[in-house]
């Protein structure tokens, strides 16, 4: 018995040691000077305290339209978003850009029209004639589909050093691009910014348990950028430069994978560019919130989509971290059996529950802070119950592959 309690042990133990490592780069745990950032840089030219010749410049002037702007320089930043039957989103979308508190003549919002069956082209072009910022739609041409294809497409017409994504149906602070420049202009080595991205609903336990599932996916991927074991991030919130992404060939060893638009380019400006050029904004002005899926079926849609890019990963620490995060919680339900068959293994299974829980909340603690959600800390015990077999299932029907998403099947 004292074996086989070993084994049940063995993986949470692990599991335990990597999320103890991990916590010191945990959003929230992060040292003042990571998360309060010049208090008037964002109302200055990005990069004009950091030297930096890729966010020098002169400012764009004049009013958002469909073209060109004659005579003017290039902005800072290019904003690219990809959208299909958006039109209902947009509109908060492009009143949040309206609101940044950085200057509309430092960056540019790119619009890439995925062929959609709404008014979202329409409404494009409307607001692109008043925006104070320059504003352009995309249209990708037939035969041409998919985020990947929608944000190539923008980046083609985009003009700044500096390229910062997000999603058509995001909410933005104020304060968000200006975070951007603040971080880039402090590390100027910089050359790609993950983003924290907090899920949004209604108070009720479904959300609660996809609120914590997603902040601890957040959490732990901007902890593996510290720590610099990069891992994850998320489109709705990244950045990075122009010439980094064309330096590793951006997407074109990874077009046939329908997912990874964010995940793969990490990995591969991590590979390519020395210690430090991959950056988690640890400041609470850059949080993008998303809307939470409105039903499971909906979530495990969601997350089937995300699980299909991990077979392709070429990141040894992505593929160790997940297959350590699956074999703990495994070991967990297989502790529950083997609890109810031999009864004597019950005082290891308690020992591995008790480390798996102990360190998921210690890590979790500060990384909730961050988000000022540390109330979602009581689904932890539901979500470790279902969590087994929920990870086992998205796993396996990821690695299988085909699902629907924005009304088209993907194989």
């Amino acid at each position: 018995m004292i074996i086989a309690g070993l084994m049940l042990l063995a993986v949470p133990a692990a599991y335990a040691g990597v999320m103890a490592w991990l916590r010191g780069g945990n959003p929230g745990s992060l040292p003042p000077a990571e998360l309060v950032a010049s208090p008037n840089l964002g109302d200055t030219q990005p990069g004009a305290q950091s030297g930096n010749p890729q966010l020098a410049g002169s400012p764009l002037r004049g009013r958002g339209a469909g073209g060109e702007v004659a005579g003017t320089a290039p902005p800072q930043f290019s904003i690219l978003i990809a959208a299909r039957n958006e039109a209902a989103n947009l509109p908060q979308l492009l009143a949040d850009l309206q609101a940044q508190t950085l200057p509309a003549s430092q960056f540019e919002v790119l619009i890439a029209d995925d062929h959609s069956t709404d008014a979202t082209a329409a409404l494009v072009q409307a607001a692109a004639a008043t925006s104070a910022f320059f504003l352009r739609l995309v249209q990708l041409p037939a035969g041409q589909t998919g985020k990947k294809a929608a944000l190539a497409a923008a980046l083609a017409r985009a003009r700044a050093p500096w390229l910062v994504c997000t999603d058509a149906d995001c909410r933005l602070g104020s304060g968000w691009l200006a975070a951007y420049a603040r971080l880039i202009a402090r590390h100027p080595e910089t050359q790609f910014v993950s983003g924290p991205v907090l899920l949004t609903g209604p108070e009720t336990p479904l959300h609660y348990l996809m609120g914590l599932e997603f902040a601890g996916l957040i959490g732990v991927g901007a902890a593996c950028i510290r720590r610099e074991r990069p891992t994850m991030c998320n489109g709705a919130n990244l950045a990075y430069c122009r010439a980094a992404f064309e330096a590793v060939g951006g997407y074109a060893d990874n077009t046939h994978v329908a997912s990874g638009d964010d995940e793969f380019l990490l990995h591969k400006i991590h590979a390519r560019y020395p210690a430090g050029s991959v950056r988690f904004l640890a400041d609470a002005a850059a949080i993008v919130r998303t809307a939470a899926p409105h039903s499971i079926a909906e979530l495990l849609r969601q997350r089937v989509r995300w699980a299909s890019k991990w077979k392709h990963y070429q990141s040894a620490a992505s593929r160790q971290l997940a297959l350590l995060v699956l074999g703990a919680n495994l070991a967990l339900a297989a502790g529950l059996v083997a609890g109810i068959i031999w009864p004597a293994l019950w005082p290891w299974v308690a020992a591995a529950w008790t480390l798996k829980l102990g360190a998921d909340a210690w890590f979790l603690w500060p990384a909730l802070g961050f988000f000022g959600r540390r109330r979602w800390l009581w689904a932890m015990l539901p979500l470790q119950l279902l969590y087994g077999p929920y990870a086992l299932a998205v796993g396996l029907a990821g690695w299988r592959g085909g699902y629907k998403w924005k009304g088209r099947r993907v194989s």
